[in-house]
């Protein structure tokens, strides 16, 4: 639960990233647990998940039913509990079933119901916190949040369900990326357009596009961020959404710019906000405790540090440091098995890295393109500059 005096309530959206925040700071995957099982709870008839769970006013945001199968795969990926994640599969399925009825023959979502927020933001076709509609009732961002779900759930389900489940949720991405490529490419622009429109653009969709693999190739991946960061016509995606966007940047090859990326936090230590603002506009917070903006808990030790799971379960480790213009940094977090340590400094002509990795977790270093294979307990390394 974040914004303890406004809201005081357990929105999906914003307990995806929370959860993380936990794992990455506390390791107690309690609350984390609990959220997964009460949201599976508040289901609906129709499949959907409520909004927010517990709550005595039913509220329905669609598009955070797919967070919740993201916020499952990420249990998934940190925390050994297989049974768990397999308990939870048939509510993973009843979500996708609640969308497959609003999805054309050709895959795209039309006149999904409800209030399908996606983030605060203003600018031409938003409404209420909505994505752009195009005027066949589709969305490429709500596309884009099917799509990943999809993905995510084809992989639950082929290692832990049904390959007949996972083999459907397969095909039904594959369509829908071709779907997405056809109808909100804009070649003029080298954009995905918001509708198929494509009058109107956004970080979001550019970026769940990097992120859910529609863009051909590493290289296309790679334009397609540049004109994230560099485009200023785009919507420009608000505190919360930037996680998705860093993410997306950082996949792309930029992670090394993300201390860069952190101006509305610094915007709001200057203003005295030390628990972070709903909404970017500083003079219009909404609320100022959101920690639905608290994603550099996370992505500090993940982006900069480098520190990830590569492995279901956080059985194997990946470090993939992202140090920008920094000579030394250093941190670690707690792990299933115990915990992570990473040490870089930096010296004239090279760059002297100390790892330390939990009893029976192996991992790698990938610096520069080349990869260092870890063991557990200790590793030291000399990287070149």
């Amino acid at each position: 639960m974040d914004c303890p005096y406004y809201e005081q309530l357990q929105y999906v959206g914003d307990t995806r990233i929370q959860a993380l925040v936990s794992l990455y700071n506390s390791g107690d995957d309690k609350l984390m647990r609990n959220a997964i099982s009460l949201i599976d709870h508040s289901r609906m008839a129709e499949g959907a998940t409520l909004s927010r769970y517990p709550t005595a006013n039913a509220q329905e945001i669609p598009p955070f039913s797919l967070w919740w199968i993201g916020m499952l795969h990420d249990y998934y990926m940190y925390r050994n509990d297989e049974a768990f994640v397999k308990s939870e599969l048939a509510g993973v399925q009843q979500v996708l079933w609640f969308f497959s009825k609003y999805q054309q023959a050709d895959g795209s979502l039309k006149s999904v119901p409800y209030w399908n927020f996606t983030d605060w933001c203003e600018t031409k076709g938003w409404h209420d916190g909505m994505a752009p509609l195009g005027k066949d009732g589709s969305s490429a961002a709500l596309d884009l949040q099917l799509l990943w779900a999809y993905e995510l759930a084809a992989e639950l389900e082929r290692n832990l369900g049904m390959k007949e489940y996972a083999n459907l949720y397969h095909a039904n991405s594959e369509q829908l990326k071709k779907t997405i490529q056809k109808k909100y490419w804009d070649a003029s622009k080298k954009l995905f357009a918001d509708t198929d429109d494509k009058d109107v653009f956004s970080q979001h969709t550019n970026a769940l596009a990097i992120l859910t693999g529609v863009p051909d190739g590493a290289d296309a991946a790679t334009a397609l961020a540049e004109k994230i960061i560099n485009d200023k016509e785009l919507t420009e995606a608000t505190i919360y959404f930037k996680y998705y966007v860093h993410q997306a940047l950082t996949k792309a090859g930029f992670g090394d710019e993300y201390l860069n990326w952190l101006g509305i936090w610094k915007e709001n230590l200057q203003m005295g906000v030390t628990t972070w603002a709903e909404i970017s506009d500083i003079n219009n917070t909404r609320s100022d405790c959101h920690a639905w903006g608290a994603s550099p808990n996370i992505e500090l030790y993940r982006i900069v540090l480098g520190i990830d799971s590569d492995a279901p379960g956080f059985k194997r480790v990946k470090i993939i440091p992202h140090l920008g213009t920094l000579t030394h940094a250093a941190g670690k977090i707690p792990h299933p098995g115990g915990e992570i340590s990473v040490s870089y400094q930096q010296s004239d002509n090279a760059w002297k890295a100390l790892i330390t990795l939990p009893p029976g977790t192996p991992g790698y270093l990938l610096w520069k393109g080349k990869r260092f294979e870890l063991n557990t307990g200790n590793n030291s390394l000399t990287l070149p500059k």
